[in-house]
């Protein structure tokens, strides 16, 4: 399983916090943690899956391996700048946004886009036409983004397994 966890280079204290339980959490599931490999939420969800012992992965922007924060395992080196956001969201078989930027929007976007699933702590609300869009399933905490995380892969495992099954 791969969660990518998203969320901007800059967080507060309370965001920081969020993201490392979160991190955490992804690594107790059993699941290997995503992100851009960089500071603030990435830094924080890296820190967390290292503190029970994850397994992280880092697709960073640039072109250095020594730009990834010092949780990373795995450091993905693009070159891409932004445009590195479409394999951070691709990687994973579910986003979580914590907190977030105009960066992390465009995450949002392009999982959307893809049709993976968003959960969202504290981050952006989209609207359409003055209504609130429900693309991103808001929760309230770390365990409640994690558990569902969980749930909605192995929901579609089980799915794709029945479609094999009927073939």
């Amino acid at each position: 399983m791969f969660i990518s966890v998203i969320g901007e280079g800059r967080a507060s204290k309370k965001t920081y916090k969020i993201a490392q339980e979160v991190g955490r959490l992804v690594a107790r599931s059993g699941a290997t943690l995503v992100c851009g490999g960089l500071l603030g939420v990435m830094e924080a969800a890296a820190k967390g899956a290292k503190s029970a012992c994850g397994v992280t992965v880092g697709i960073i922007p640039g072109s250095r391996r020594e730009e990834a924060n010092k949780y990373i395992d795995i450091p993905i080196i693009t070159g891409l700048g932004y445009a590195r956001n479409k394999l951070v969201v691709k990687t994973g078989q579910v986003v979580i946004a914590v907190g977030g930027s105009y960066g992390t929007l465009s995450e949002i976007s392009f999982a959307l886009g893809y049709g993976i699933p968003v959960i969202g702590i504290k981050t952006w609300e989209l609207r359409k036409n003055g209504k609130i869009d429900k693309g991103i399933i808001v929760v309230d905490s770390a365990k409640e983004a994690v558990d569902l995380a969980i749930k909605l892969i192995k929901k579609k495992k089980s799915k794709m397994k029945e479609k094999e099954y009927k073939t």
